[in-house]
């Protein structure tokens, strides 16, 4: 390898084994809620997302209309839009390391002892806060259990995450927020793919594939609890809708 190549890769954290992301949506690791930028290639066990943006996974059973007809499990309100074509307005908490949106109409609408926050309308503002909060909460390696108890959809891949054993979290000075999504949203499934940004200007994207289960969204895995897709390095944030709060 020569010099400079070896220089580009230590500079860029989204390229370099050590770097890591919370990521609520990884049970063996969502659980152990980190998630590798840009493993090098073979080293992953995630498995892509589908080029339709659909969710797939260990899910149940194929989400039927009664199931996308459950109401909120707290009362948040349900509408008939599918699309999400402009950033919200909304207050940003900082949870864990990363800072994750809130509002009282639309979410979350619950939060435990365990700081575990959950419930978000049925609709595409809600998937969004949801996948976010998620990622948000699995910045905090003490939660990486009670993720995966409550917010990942039943299934296979939720059941070989909770058997997993908890995973050491490697420590990292790079910090990663919000910087911009996309939503491909049904009444019983949504695909929010979010662009991330480190403190160090470098940005990364991944989909986060959600069902509406029991009244609130939950996190889609593979079956064997890793994630559906591996996060990839971005050039920049076109094709999002621009949206952070730090």
């Amino acid at each position: 390898m020569s010099q400079s190549t070896e220089s580009t890769t230590e500079s860029n954290p989204f390229t370099k084994p050590g770097f890591i992301i919370a990521a609520a949506l990884v049970v063996a690791l969502i659980a152990a809620t980190i998630v590798i930028f840009l493993l090098p290639k073979g080293q992953g066990n995630a498995q892509p997302a589908p080029p339709s943006g659909e969710p797939t996974g260990s899910v149940a059973a194929t989400p039927s209309a009664s199931a996308g007809a459950e109401a909120s499990v707290c009362g948040l309100p349900s509408s008939s839009e599918t699309a999400l074509g402009a950033a919200p307005e909304t207050t940003w908490e900082l949870v864990g390391t990363m800072a994750a949106p809130t509002d009282p109409k639309v979410g979350p609408g619950k939060t435990d002892d365990q700081g575990i926050r959950s419930c978000f309308a049925h609709t595409p503002t809600g998937a969004l806060y949801a996948a976010v909060n998620l990622w948000a909460l699995g910045s905090d390696p003490s939660k990486e259990r009670a993720i995966a108890e409550q917010l990942v959809a039943k299934g296979i891949g939720r059941d070989a995450g909770m058997k997993a054993p908890q995973t050491a979290t490697p420590s990292s000075s790079v910090k990663i927020q919000i910087a911009g999504f996309n939503v491909s949203y049904t009444s019983t499934q949504a695909v929010v793919e979010l662009a991330f940004k480190a403190d160090n200007g470098a940005l990364a994207s991944v989909r986060t594939n959600l069902l509406w289960q029991d009244g609130d969204w939950k996190g889609v895995v593979a079956d064997n609890g890793a994630p559906l897709e591996e996060p990839r390095q971005v050039r920049d944030l076109s094709g999002f809708i621009p949206w952070s709060g730090a």
